[in-house]
């Protein structure tokens, strides 16, 4: 068996002190700390720096070591804005309320609250990266100091200057050290941002190069056109559905996550406005709504959004031939019941006549099934005296057919569960 001659550290030049091995293991540290970044679709870093852009605290729920506190570290370099980490749950309440300090007449004075050194060094530097760590292992009182901290950046009788952004990171009271759920009024205050991993991410991040967090580019033409949009879309939607407007919900750990109270809903009125002026994706609006009103009254929005850029019913009657509509079924279906609906309200030959015409036009360029009813109650509404188009005979064989598809459908379901039940 061959015998491994030992590696031998060279001896240091004369006059010069030798090489520690600590030296030489903090090279090998530093090259291992030598990584890069890339640009890289990634729409849960997408959605945080929107948040940020926008200057609402985020709030990244995610389980340990998942890269909640690697990515903001990051974000912070990403962004130059110096990175201050605070533990909430080493602190006392006082230490974000503010330290009662003895001023030289507190009689007239009264007794100043001094703030912590952190929040000073935040205050001369005018901006920087204020995170908040491990948030769900503090306990109420803690939580409840930090209401005045998160909504007006007020520390003692220090504030913090508008260059300061908030992001906190929580674990899941279930992988908490020692961990709470949060307050409904602290839960209140956040985008609330599920935090995952991507395998791709990990293993390209691990390789040297991560993906590179920018702030998103703003279209200073579309400012004014954004905000309306917002404000149409979180109006018009309360207006129909009043009860959204502030629910808080009944099971404790669903209110130490997003719901819907009129400061949640400022929130996602400005991150739609924000989402719109940047072009951001669906996915990442859904991120950032869903997180901030929660998943119902955020599917909710989502919906009446899509509407909200649905061409008008009486332009569509106007120029049938040119109509331009919608690719997505649901969307689709929702124009024509929208037209039928407008020709039954005002009913006139041309106008019934015009609505035939979109729904072949709609048989010809997409799905069969999508005009099924809306040609159904569009034939109820012939008048007497009304001559029937040429254009029905051809919608009554994509009608007919999509009947008998739906029929046979039914029969096959009525038979799987026949025999499901007599295989118990």
């Amino acid at each position: 068996m061959p015998v491994r001659t030992p590696f031998v550290m060279p001896e240091a030049p004369a006059g010069r002190d030798p090489v520690s091995q600590l030296d030489i293991a903090g090279e090998l540290t530093a090259l291992l700390r030598d990584t890069t970044t890339e640009p890289r679709p990634d729409t849960q870093l997408e959605a945080l720096t929107l948040a940020v852009a926008a200057d609402l605290p985020v709030l990244l729920w995610g389980e340990p070591g998942i890269g909640k506190t690697a990515a903001l570290t990051q974000l912070a370099a990403s962004l130059d804005l110096p990175l201050t980490t605070v533990i909430a749950s080493v602190h006392e309440p006082s230490d974000f309320s503010g330290l009662p300090i003895v001023g030289d007449d507190p009689a007239e004075q009264g007794v100043p609250m001094a703030p912590p050194d952190w929040a000073v060094r935040l205050v001369r530097a005018g901006r920087g990266l204020l995170f908040l760590d491990e948030l769900s292992t503090a306990p109420p009182a803690v939580q409840a100091a930090l209401l005045r901290l998160v909504l007006e950046r007020r520390i003692g009788a220090l504030r913090l200057p508008p260059g300061v952004r908030i992001v906190a990171a929580a674990n899941p009271r279930s992988s908490a050290a020692d961990g709470w759920e949060l307050s409904p009024p602290l839960a209140n205050r956040f985008v609330h941002l599920q935090w995952t991993h991507d395998h791709e991410v990990v293993v390209r991040g691990l390789g040297g190069t991560w993906p590179r967090a920018t702030l998103p580019r703003l279209a200073p033409e579309r400012l004014p056109e954004a905000v309306d949009f917002a404000r149409r879309a979180v109006c018009g939607l309360l207006t129909a559905r009043p009860a959204l407007v502030h629910r808080l919900p009944g099971n404790e750990t669903r209110r130490g996550g997003p719901w819907p109270s009129p400061r949640s809903w400022d929130m996602t009125l400005s991150l739609i406005a924000f989402a719109t002026a940047a072009g951001s994706s669906r996915d990442v609006l859904s991120q950032l709504v869903r997180g901030t009103v929660g998943d119902g009254p955020g599917l909710e929005l989502l919906a009446s959004l899509d509407r909200m850029d649905l061409p008008d019913p009486e332009t569509l009657l106007a120029d049938p031939a040119g109509a331009d509509l919608p690719e997505r079924g649901d969307l689709r279906q929702a124009v024509l019941d929208g037209v039928v609906a407008a020709v039954r309200n005002r009913p006139e030959k041309s106008r019934w006549d015009a609505a035939w015409a979109l729904l072949v036009r709609a048989l010809e360029t997409g799905a069969p099934d999508v005009v099924v009813v809306p040609a159904t109650t569009l034939a109820s509404l012939r008048r007497e005296d009304w001559d029937v188009p040429a254009s029905i005979e051809q919608l009554a064989g994509a009608v007919s057919l999509s009947r008998r598809a739906d029929r046979a459908a039914a029969r096959t379901a009525d038979r799987e569960a026949v025999a499901a039940r007599a295989g118990r």
